[in-house]
Parts: C-alpha cells; structure tokens; sequence
C-alpha cells in the first residue's frame, strides 16, 4: 500500500475517534447493507455467524464496538511498540473494521497493511478491560481482502491435509529430501525465490535445521500401547497437531512418555488436521470439516472408553480446538458437539501438575543449565496458561529457573507471519532475544511448535549457546533417568 492510502487510513482512524453526527454507525444487523466493504452475500460463507467473546456472543460490528478507544493495549501491541503507528496498533485495526462496515471506509484495500501486519497473539486482548476479540475481528476483515487465503502453498496444504492426508505426507517427505541435498539453500542463494515472488519460501527453508523421514503418527500408529482396541478406559488421549507430527516429531514422542509416566496409560486419537490453517486463511468450510472430523472420531472413542481429556501440545492448536464451538454458532446440530469436545481439550503446558511431573536427574539438570520460560502467545493470551508450567519448572530447575522479562511478547512467528512479514518478525523477534540474553538462558522452554521454529532460528544467529526446547521435551529429558 502506497504512503498516500496510508497516510488516509491514518487520517481516518483518528477521525472516527469524534463522534460522525452525520453518519451515526450503521445498526448491527445492517452487515449487508451497500456501502458495507466486509460483507457481501456472496461472501457470506468466508465469515463466522458470531464471535463469542468474554461479554458474550457478539456480531462483528458489537465485538469492535466494544473497543472505546482508550489505548490501553497499544503498549502491549508488539508492532505498536516498533513502529508507533496507529494503524498497525490493536486500536487502529479495530477502528478500521469498524468503518469498514459502517461504510466510512470505502476500500477494503486501505486496510490491507493494517489487518496483514497483526501477529494474532492476542497480547491486546488480555490487557483490554472489554477483552475485545481483536485477533477474531482481524481475521474477519481479512477474510475480504481480494484473494485472501487463494495463496498456492495454503490451497495446497488444506487440500492436502483435508483429502488426502498420505499424499500431503508422501509429498512432504519428497520435500525434506530435497531440504537434506541443499538445493533449497542454493535457491535461495542464488534468489530463486525473490525471482519467483516468493521470499517467505527462503525463511521457511532456513527456519528449521532437521526434517524427519518419519512422522509421529507413523510411529505412534504402531506403539501397541496407544491402541483403543479392547480398552474400557484412557486417562487421556494425544491429539498430535500438525508442527508435531510433520516437522517436530520428537516433540509428539516426548508427549507421550511424559504422559505414560505422569498420568498412566492412554490412547492416540489418530487425528487429522485441527484446521486451523484453514480458519486462518479464510477457508472456514474447511475448518468445519476439520474440526466435524476430528468431534466425531472423540465422540467414536468416547462412546468406547468413557470421559478422558484430549492432550494436544502445540499451543496454537489447542487454543483452536478450544474455540470450536465459535465454528458453528449457526449450526444447532454441531454446535453442541463442538462445545463437548473443546471442553476436553487441554494443552500439555496445564496438564500435568508439579506433584506428578517426576524429579530431575542432577544430570540432566545441569546440562539444561539456567532455565527460562517463553509464554507461547495462544497459551497465555488465547488459554490463560501461565501458572501451571512455571510451577513445574521451578520444581525441575530449582534455582537454575529465570524468569524472563517481558516473557509473553510475541516472539515474531506466529504461524506464517515470520514468512509473510520477515521484517516485522525480526524486529519482533531481536526483542525477544535481547530479553533471553539479559537472564544469560542456556535453555528456553516453548510450548509451541511456531516459538520453537523462530526461537531456535535466532538464537542460532544471535546467541548459539542457548537453545529453544519444547516444553514436553524438557520435562522428558530431565526426568529421563540415563
């Protein structure tokens, strides 16, 4: 977007701060009305029925009315913090959706910067008294942007992902193959992917040193013990999320042996995938899909085993999976179906109390050396998971443990964002890093597979003698007894 637009979308937001006594904000049930940029009928299926927020279920327009404007979030919006622009603050963003569907604002694309350049974390949302949902009403005004979620890659992936799982697999291992020659880091070398248009490709390629031949569903599939068959009860079952299975493989396997040994015997679920990648490129039918998948095959095993929580551990998925019910506020069928199996779904960072999380082998401990936590955006903004992983590891890493200064910002990836936003993500990204060198980390523990992913990507550049871990790995390589 051109700085002309920019400096108009700048103009008007601080102009819908007064009162419009010429043009009153339009009622909420007028989404379809003719000068409204984010509805039109034929695009009603890219968007969400309701929002259910804190104050209750709310349209679109009601959830950004709720914003009044106050700015207590901009210090804690992290691309506020960098730039000091309005119109890439949780305010700004929120006032532009507003306007967009009174009408005031006439082009969706004068929002397009705006609503691209939030990292979703939900760090707005916690500090606002109203709890307004602006990572939900971000995505509602993306989801209007001109070919929002017809990216290649995103089409392909939930196409892949939904139909057909193995060949998503065959074809992602043909990719890691190709990763293991180095031809991928010549491209990039050589600009390959800038010629092609596709910069974000070279980040995503770089981000991740290893890559399994072997996924953890694979390996799972055959451990005779996560197997339903002939069982009358779980004490839990592991929903493995897609970073997990496909990319983090050891962090699906510590999962479950810390689950063994914590909470006795469970079961895989043998899920596919959450849908959030769908949710968040705006292809929300299939999200459904995903999810009426994933609610039927609980149900299926609920039916065998009775009640029994469902342990994801990726943290972004869980916080997902957690809002299904928001998936289906217009269907009376699913959406109680959707609202039992959210209710089950626990993230690993909550599951598992101090008294049952073992003992650290001295060993183990002093390798880890000194200790900190990263709060993972989805689990301390999107679940309110702060407690509880902070107790266990104070227990693990005794005096060793550090608290890290401003531990929930965001550590800049955010799913895609550290591949569609590079510069963003690594201003948001050196913050974070100057703050795990401040406490002199040897180890910083992460609870999404995202964090993990950009984390160890830049202590690599910056600060090579820490390393990022999972939280489920942490937990178990200092209980592991050698």
């Amino acid at each position: 977007m051109n700085d002309e637009k920019l400096a108009g979308g700048e103009e008007r937001i601080k102009t819908a701060r007064e009162p419009d006594r010429e043009q009153p904000p339009a009622p909420a049930h007028h989404f379809h009305c003719e000068v409204n940029e984010l509805y039109h009928p034929e695009d009603a299926g890219r968007h969400l029925g309701a929002l259910l927020t804190d104050l209750g279920e709310r349209n679109l327009y009601d959830a950004a009315a709720q914003c009044n404007r106050c700015g207590y979030c901009e210090t804690s919006c992290p691309t506020y913090m960098l730039t000091g622009r309005e119109t890439i603050s949780a305010r700004g963003r929120n006032q532009f959706v507003r306007m967009l569907v009174e009408g005031r604002a006439k082009n969706i694309a004068d929002a397009e910067e705006s609503l691209s350049t939030c990292l979703l974390c939900g760090a707005c949302s916690s500090a606002c008294y109203a709890k307004v949902p602006t990572p939900d009403i971000v995505l509602e005004g993306r989801r209007a942007l001109t070919g929002y979620g017809e990216n290649f890659f995103a089409r392909a992936a939930v196409a892949g992902l939904l139909n057909a799982p193995r060949l998503f697999a065959f074809w992602l291992k043909l990719a890691y193959l190709a990763k293991k020659t180095g031809l991928p880091r010549l491209a990039a070398r050589m600009g390959l992917y800038d010629f092609l248009g596709m910069p974000g490709l070279a980040e995503a390629e770089s981000s991740v040193e290893n890559t399994p031949l072997r996924f953890a569903s694979e390996l799972l599939r055959k451990d005779a013990e996560l197997r339903p068959e002939g069982r009358r009860q779980a004490g839990w079952a592991y929903f493995a999320p897609c970073g997990p299975n496909y990319l983090f493989t050891e962090v699906a396997l510590a999962t479950v042996r810390v689950l063994k040994k914590s909470s006795g015997a469970g079961v895989f679920i043998d899920n596919q995938c959450c849908g959030l990648m769908a949710h968040n490129y705006g292809r929300l039918e299939d999200a459904r899909e995903f999810a009426r998948r994933n609610i039927a095959r609980y149900e299926e095993l609920k039916a065998e085993l009775g009640e029994f929580p469902v342990i994801a551990d990726c943290s972004s998925c869980a916080a997902f999976m957690k809002s299904y019910e928001q998936l289906f506020t217009s269907d009376e069928a699913w959406r109680p179906r959707a609202a039992a199996f959210a209710a089950a779904v626990k993230d690993i960072l909550e599951f598992i109390p101090p008294g049952k999380a073992g003992h650290a082998a001295p060993a183990a401990a002093a390798k880890a050396g000194r200790v900190t936590y990263h709060d993972s955006c989805r689990a301390c903004h999107g679940q309110g998971i702060r407690v509880e992983p902070r107790a266990v590891l104070r227990k693990l890493a005794g005096k060793q443990y550090r608290e890290l200064p401003e531990s929930d910002w965001c550590c800049g990836g955010a799913g895609a964002f550290a591949f569609t936003q590079p510069e963003l993500s690594r201003q948001v990204l050196d913050r974070k890093l100057r703050n795990i060198a401040s406490v002199q980390a040897d180890t910083v523990v992460v609870g999404a597979t995202s964090c993990l992913a950009q984390i160890n990507s830049g202590l690599r550049a910056a600060y090579p003698s820490a390393r990022a871990v999972h939280y489920s790995v942490f937990l178990d390589e200092v209980t592991r007894e050698k």
